[in-house]
């Protein structure tokens, strides 16, 4: 028996310093340049809408948080196969030149990510992520010309990222001649595709306009004619206050951090100072559950007193949080959005009391718009909003589409396949609007599944089915109704000349006393007073039923009965031959 061979030791690769020679600091803008997929650059149709829907939305927030009208103009025009030049200008406040090259050259630049309020951007990556993929596909700098006021000059600067280091590199930088007295024009040349349908360029644009009544915008695409959206409110949504950390929801280790954060500074302070709704009475109830003193120096809380704090915080009663940081749509401007896109017979809407997730604040909306032009044996046209901004794709996703199919829409007399979207002529508009609004990913695409925010979510889609059905019901008891008057309309004629033949009386008065009697039982369809957009349908007045008459009230529908032949009129009876008689039992005047 041969003696077993020993095996070899596999040939050392590195050593530990070589290793540690080739590990390095990464920048923000080289992980996102091999990760574009995350920021929704993941591929040219998709990139396309994601840099139209960045420089819309800061234009947006820009104009609002100025106080100034948004006025806005989007062109793409198609410079060579597969490669577009994308304008977006606004009538904002400008941007000081100082701040152009960050703003548009540097990742995870923004005043928006420290501040607890609503706004469309969050996380300071958008516009430059999109200056980002049109340097790596095209080669090509991003031009910016902006203004903050009459008599200034306008400064044209070209804008490339070092990757390396995320910092701005300016290619050029000028003046320029440029009719505005104030405002931004931002102009980028990618690579992209033109696409059509639910996830287009058009249908986002026309999302934007009905969440935000108040935006004027024009459009110029590749393909057709100039589209120009007048806004139709002029009053611009009110300013979103900054407000505290509420302390429902709040995580232990942001807890922990805002301790950590306080030196100097006892835990009752951090309580009052740091956080919104929790006054000097509330502080010391928290510290009294969770048996710390309250003069306990914060940064000196060790781990069991802290997780005693985090417990107390979510257990102790607090007042919801002020709804001045959130500004929703509201009821009436979201119907009146609804109408700029869809032309339909009703329109409800509802607006949820404000609520909170992880310490944010947030208020759900829901609009529905049923009938008219809309397609009756399709699914519903889904709308998802969140801080005003359209969400185009993973739908299903995205807490709001899950709110949608959870909800029962049969009970609201409304065909739903099983696991399935409602079909009719219907569609849905929901809106969510929060100081942090917990997308899935860096590319804003579809809200996390949150227990609370689905919760809330369900809510208002239930609402407004609710109104719905009142409605529908209301619709069906009146065609149903309907149904019936027209059986007595079509024997009426014959039945009023059989009466005047029995009374000896005028077959026409008889006529008109009949369809006065029919009238008076016309029900009156019954609808919600708070749906907006909504009109109640009237019973038709007792002259549109006169027989050979023709005053009828205008727009009234004609109910008049068909017209026959004139029966011959019965022999008038003299009078004397009725003075005395008794009526025969069981008779009676048509109408008393």
């Amino acid at each position: 028996m041969l003696p077993e061979s020993t095996p070899l030791a596999p040939e050392r690769r590195a050593s530990a310093e070589t290793m540690a020679s080739r590990q390095r600091e990464i920048s923000v803008s080289e992980f996102f340049t091999k990760n574009r997929h995350l920021l929704g650059f993941d591929n040219p149709a998709k990139a396309l809408l994601t840099t139209v829907k960045e420089a819309v939305d800061n234009a947006l927030d820009a104009s609002e948080e100025a106080g100034i009208l948004p006025e806005i103009i989007v062109i793409i025009d198609e410079v060579a196969e597969g490669r577009y030049r994308v304008a977006v200008e606004d009538g904002g406040p400008g941007i000081v030149k100082a701040q152009i090259p960050k703003i548009f050259a540097k990742l995870l630049y923004g005043s928006k990510f420290h501040r607890l309020k609503q706004s469309r951007g969050q996380q300071g990556i958008g516009i430059s992520a999109a200056g980002l993929y049109a340097q790596l596909t095209t080669g090509k700098p991003v031009t910016i010309i902006s203004k903050i006021g009459k008599g200034r000059p306008a400064w044209k600067i070209e804008l490339r990222i070092d990757t390396r280091k995320n910092q701005p590199e300016i290619v050029t930088e000028g003046t320029a001649d440029w009719e505005r007295d104030h405002g931004t024009r931002v102009e980028l040349e990618l690579v992209g595709a033109w696409r059509g349908g639910r996830t287009g360029v058009e249908a986002y644009l026309e999302q934007t306009v009905v969440a935000n009544p108040h935006l004027a915008l024009t459009f110029k695409g590749p393909k057709g004619e100039p589209k120009v959206y007048p806004r139709v409110s002029n009053e611009l949504p009110r300013e979103a206050q900054e407000i505290k950390p509420h302390p429902h929801g709040v995580e232990l280790g942001f807890l922990q951090i805002m301790f950590a954060d306080s030196p100097g500074k006892t835990i009752a302070q951090v309580l009052e100072d740091d956080f919104s709704r929790i006054s000097a009475n509330v502080a010391k109830e928290i510290c009294d559950k969770a048996k710390v003193p309250t003069k306990t120096k914060a940064a000196d809380v060790r781990h069991d007193a802290l997780e005693r704090l985090h417990k107390a915080l979510g257990e102790v009663k607090v007042l919801a949080p002020s709804a001045t940081c959130v500004v929703p749509v509201g009821e009436g401007l979201l119907v009146e959005g609804l109408k700029r896109r869809f032309k339909a017979e009703f329109y409800t809407s509802t607006t949820r009391p404000p609520a909170v997730y992880r310490g944010n604040p947030f208020v759900v909306e829901a609009a529905i718009a049923w009938g008219g032009d809309l397609p009756t044996d399709e699914s519903a046209d889904v709308m998802r909003l969140a801080n005003r901004v359209p969400l185009q794709y993973q739908p299903k996703s995205c807490a709001i589409s899950e709110a949608v199919y959870d909800v029962n829409w049969k009970a609201y007399d409304i065909t739903q396949p099983k696991g399935g979207l409602p079909v009719g002529p219907i569609a849905i508009v929901v809106h969510l609007a929060s100081v942090w609004v917990p997308f899935t990913s860096e590319a804003k695409e579809a809200v996390a599944h949150y227990d609370d925010l689905l919760k809330e979510l369900r809510l208002a889609l239930q609402e407004c089915g609710r109104k719905l059905a009142v409605y529908l019901r209301a619709q069906a008891k009146a065609n149903s109704a309907q149904k019936r008057l027209g059986i007595f309309h079509r024997y009426m004629p014959e039945t009023a000349q059989a009466i005047a033949l029995i009374l000896g009386s005028n077959r026409d008065e008889v006529l008109k006393r009949f369809a006065a009697a029919l009238a008076k039982q016309s029900p009156v369809v019954e609808t919600d007073e708070d749906a907006p957009g909504n009109t109640p349908s009237l019973a038709p007045p007792a002259d549109a039923f006169v027989a050979g008459g023709s005053s009828r009230r205008e727009g009234a529908p004609s109910l008049r009965p068909p017209q026959l032949p004139q029966a011959p009129q019965a022999p008038q009876a003299p009078e004397t031959s009725t003075k005395g008689t008794k009526k025969r039992k069981g008779t009676s005047e048509v109408g008393a």
